[in-house]
């Protein structure tokens, strides 16, 4: 089939590939160009640089407006495919192509609908998680669902790595879609059960709590993990921690840090947390133990 791929950051790469590897991708949609680092370096997104480097026609656009959609509309397109595009495909591009959109949505719909699917699977302490096609309709994420692949979140994985794992299995899973549509044999149902919301994380969601329990309080780091990045407050500035785990022993007083058996400890309202790699702000990231050592106060509290 002739296809347009809409997608923008690196998870959508492996579905842009499986596809090109068996159907017609005549065009990829993508946001524009961001500036990017300290330097705010005009740089091009993940999937512009994998369409480029495949030969294919790439239409840059934060908006789909009627000179995207008359471009769509010139390509004679049998089907749209979106991964992670990061815009709303709305009439007349929605029925633009002759078979519609499909969507690859990184969980179980309706169970976190929206655009931080993984991230809040893994807040929520899911035990299964896993990644959907369906058929793009005006409402979020509320299309009918030709397949699905279910998998077990693990005790210690990020969101990050979660969300690389579902990309790989989810391309083919999209693949197999397409592959179904162009030959017939797809149908799909409509989703049924609770429907729950993802909207996209913000720094406020990166904060982490210490009153609450350590496994509430290691899910977050977790499921934020690597954006926005988990953080605490010490004397005010931001406190970055980019890897902690639980840790079994005697309660500490909630947010203080200590060292048992050089382990750096850090207290919840039930058993503690050992930091494994922090950041202090206007500094690199660190060992936990290397920050403790060069650390004045006779007294740490992480708020």
């Amino acid at each position: 089939m002739r296809l347009v791929f809409a997608g923008t950051p690196a998870v959508a790469i492996p579905s842009l590939r499986e596809l090109a590897a068996r159907h017609d991708v005549v065009a990829v949609i993508t946001r524009r160009d961001a500036e990017l680092g300290r330097k705010r370096v005009l740089t091009p997104s993940p999937v512009a640089v994998a369409a480029d480097e495949l030969g294919i026609e790439v239409i840059k656009a934060n908006r789909l407006d009627d000179e995207v959609t008359e471009r769509i509309r010139n390509l004679n397109a049998d089907l749209g495919a979106i991964v992670a595009y990061g815009g709303l495909v709305r009439e007349p591009l929605l029925s633009t192509p002759r078979l519609g959109w499909v969507n690859l949505h990184f969980s179980l719909l309706p169970r976190w609908r929206g655009a931080a699917p993984v991230q809040h699977a893994v807040i929520a302490g899911d035990p299964i998680t896993g990644a959907a096609v369906f058929k793009l309709v005006p409402d979020l994420d509320a299309g009918d669902v030709f397949s699905e692949l279910r998998r077990p979140i693990g005790p210690d994985e990020t969101a990050g790595e979660l969300l690389e794992a579902l990309s790989l299995s989810g391309a083919t899973l999209l693949a197999d879609t397409v592959d179904a549509l162009d030959d017939g044999t797809a149908s799909a149902v409509p989703q049924t059960g609770e429907t729950t919301l993802a909207p996209k994380l913000g720094l406020p969601d990166a904060h982490l709590d210490f009153s609450q329990p350590a496994e509430t309080v290691y899910a977050r780091l977790r499921g934020v993990s690597p954006e926005p990045g988990a953080f605490a407050l010490l004397d005010g500035e931001r406190f970055k921690i980019h890897a902690a785990r639980p840790a079994e022993g005697e309660a500490l007083p909630i947010g203080e840090v200590l060292v048992r058996d050089k382990h750096v400890l850090v207290g919840t309202c039930t058993n503690p947390l050992e930091l494994l790699i922090v950041q202090p702000s206007g500094k690199k990231s660190m060992p936990a133990a290397d920050w403790w050592r060069g650390a004045s106060a006779e007294r740490v509290v992480l708020s």
